[in-house]
This record gives structure tokens, C-alpha cells and sequence, in this order.
């Protein structure tokens, strides 16, 4: 089994794909108003609109509700990534800070308040387990 994508439920499709577009210079592949997915080399990160919802089970996600999982993005300079961002991201919660396994991270909250983690691992242990 691969995990291969993840889904957010929104209520404004395409003000959250703009962010991620912006965030991290993907260019996102719509299937429909109602539909995007930004593709990376690892995974995708797709975005849903509500209307979606009810095609799988009526009331089974809400959008701008997540306070458990966290979206994570492998870079290649975190600190710049930061400079970057300046001025798209408004809520930045932690960093950039390097944290005890070796990555340095920064953590910030997209516009529907999911938790946003662009890290860079920096410790030999990080970098091996993260080699491409």
C-alpha cells in the first residue's frame, strides 16, 4: 500500500489551491471547479471542494476544522523558503528552528488554519533517511 495523496475539504477551492500554488511553486492540475491537485514528486496534496463531500458520505468532513494532522513539504532551504512566504503566510506558529531528530522546520497555517510543516533535514541522521 503507497499513501499517495491527501485531501482537503474547502469552502473556497480557489483561494486555497492560490496559496499552495504560491507556497510552493506547483503548478495545480484541475479536474473541475470543484477539484485541483498540486503534484510533487513524492505525493500529491489535493484540494476538494464541500460540494464533493456528500459524493462520499454526506457530513464526513467539514472544511477549516482540521486540528491533528499536519502537512509536511521536503525542501531544500527551509530558511529561504521562509523569506519566500513572507508575506503570503499571516500565521506563522513555530521556526525556523531545527528540532531534536535533525530537520529544521518551519511550521505555519494555511488560510483554512491546517498546519503547514516545510522542513529541511540537517543532522547526518535526517539527511540519510531523507537521500533521494
Amino acid at each position: 500500500m503507497d499513501l499517495v495523496s491527501i485531501r482537503i475539504i474547502t469552502a473556497d477551492v480557489a483561494r486555497l489551491v492560490g496559496f499552495y500554488e504560491k507556497a510552493t511553486g506547483v503548478q495545480a492540475a484541475w479536474g473541475n471547479e470543484d477539484f485541483a491537485e498540486l503534484r510533487t514528486a513524492g505525493a500529491t496534496l489535493a484540494v476538494a471542494s464541500t460540494r464533493t463531500v456528500p459524493l462520499f458520505a454526506p457530513g464526513a468532513a467539514q472544511p477549516a476544522a482540521n486540528r491533528s494532522v499536519v502537512i509536511e513539504f521536503l525542501v531544500d532551504d527551509v530558511d529561504r523558503v521562509h523569506e519566500n512566504l513572507s508575506g503570503l503566510v499571516t500565521d506563522v506558529v513555530a521556526g525556523p528552528e531545527t528540532m531534536p531528530w535533525g530537520n529544521r522546520s518551519l511550521l505555519f497555517r494555511d488560510p483554512d488554519g491546517n498546519l503547514v510543516n516545510v522542513f529541511t533535514p540537517v543532522s547526518p541522521e535526517a539527511r540519510a533517511r531523507f537521500a533521494r
